[in-house]
């Protein structure tokens, strides 16, 4: 779950294409740290119209962006889905920084994402804090703001089924943390992963 991806298989990611809300290929090494200072926190979300993980990005929208540029920090949102989502997503999400799709999800593996699950929360488990809804709720909500607002995007949304991760990059281009989803409710938590980063808010 919280095993640093080996280099081979970094080496390997760096090299694989997303896409942007224009649908322009970006290789993904392309998008991590150049410098000896700066960070870039990566979030893997699991498809376009998951409640929990719009949840989640919600709350990554609300760190202060004085505290990321002290600390030479960004985040980028990365989606198993078709990149006509993205524009969408954005305005939904109220996210400012970029978001990019790997319908593919050869990214998502090649950093070891390889967990398929409708699963939520164990139930011995406690639920993360960004949840502000319940399982079920999560559920009516993905239904309602996904396919029945955005109708043309259904089909579009990614794997639903997909996990997704949190990964820390940097200085340089080395990963320094990462935690995969083991069910469909469990990003690490927001002032947990911004901690991880170097980020104080």
């Amino acid at each position: 779950m919280n095993e640093i991806p080996q280099q081979f298989a970094l080496t390997v990611a760096f090299e694989l294409e997303i896409f942007d809300s224009t649908g322009s290929a970006v290789k993904f090494g392309s998008l991590l740290p150049s410098d000896v200072a700066g960070k870039v926190v990566v979030v893997f979300i699991r498809h376009f119209f998951c409640g929990s993980c719009k949840q989640y990005v919600e709350q990554l929208a609300s760190v202060p962006k004085e505290s990321l540029d002290k600390s030479n920090v960004r985040i980028i949102i990365i989606g198993c889905g078709h990149s006509d989502a993205i524009s969408v997503y954005k305005e939904s999400t109220k996210f400012p920084g970029q978001i990019y799709a790997d319908p593919s999800r050869k990214l998502y593996h090649a950093l070891g994402m390889n967990i398929e699950t409708l699963a939520a929360t164990p139930a011995w488990k406690e639920k993360r804090s960004y949840l502000k809804l319940g399982t079920f709720s999560n559920v009516v909500s993905s239904i309602f703001k996904g396919p029945l607002q955005t109708p043309g995007l259904i089909g579009k949304q990614g794997n639903i089924s997909q996990l997704g991760g949190d990964f820390v990059f940097g200085p340089g281009k080395h990963c320094i943390f990462a935690s995969r989803m083991q069910h469909t409710e469990d990003h690490v938590e927001v002032s947990e992963l911004m901690k991880h980063a170097g980020v104080d808010f």
